[in-house]
């Protein structure tokens, strides 16, 4: 069972993003401010649960939550800021559209930068170890999803709805014969050499 909060003195946000690998498509972000005892037996690291549970937990996070906010950062501005700072940029935009402002962040990963005055702490795997980690790694895997399903429609040849935009032997091979869309990251390597003896895992 996941932690319900780091502390109890201060109201407390989950931050973590998805899309940070992909070839194509948003780095999504979002946060997340849980009540202090709240907990669920279904939350965890959204990469270990399964497509419907993600879904469901969605849902209950939104209608159970304190406060929620999901962010996205497009492939224009991830090639103009690197997709590190664009990662911490919409964190740092999703913390700033809560309705509540939280007075400590719990991030996800092992750094961060950012001009907003709220402390943070920075937890590796935190999205395995925190609820409200753990539901903002939901609540940004499901939004990014619900993006890459879209534009496939758009651009069924890439197989988005399967890989959801990552380095898949499917994705590259798709490059190689139909070029870049514009929902591509220019700054990443398309190239076909590139191509990873094991196919990339669209949940992770």
């Amino acid at each position: 069972m996941l932690k319900s909060c780091a502390q109890y003195e201060l109201l407390e946000a989950g931050c973590d993003e998805a899309g940070r690998g992909p070839l194509a498509g948003p780095v999504c972000a979002a946060a997340v401010i849980l009540p202090s005892d709240w907990k669920h037996p279904l939350l965890n690291d959204s990469k270990k649960m399964s497509e419907k549970n993600r879904y469901l937990l969605r849902d209950i996070i939104q209608k159970e939550a304190l406060a929620w906010d999901v962010e996205m950062i497009m492939p224009e501005e991830i090639d103009r800021i690197n997709i590190l700072n664009a990662s911490f940029e919409a964190m740092n935009r999703a913390v700033q559209q809560l309705r509540i402002t939280p007075q400590l962040l719990l991030i996800d990963g092992n750094r961060f930068r950012t001009q907003l005055d709220i402390p943070y702490r920075c937890i590796v795997k935190g999205d395995g170890i925190y609820a409200s980690i753990a539901a903002a790694s939901v609540l940004a895997k499901t939004e990014r999803d619900d993006y890459m399903n879209r534009i496939d429609q758009e651009f069924p040849q890439y197989g988005w709805k399967r890989n959801k935009g990552y380095p898949t032997r499917e994705h590259r091979e798709a490059i190689l014969r139909y070029g870049l869309s514009p929902y591509h990251r220019l700054s990443f390597n398309h190239e076909y050499n590139q191509l990873s003896l094991f196919d990339i895992n669209p949940n992770e």
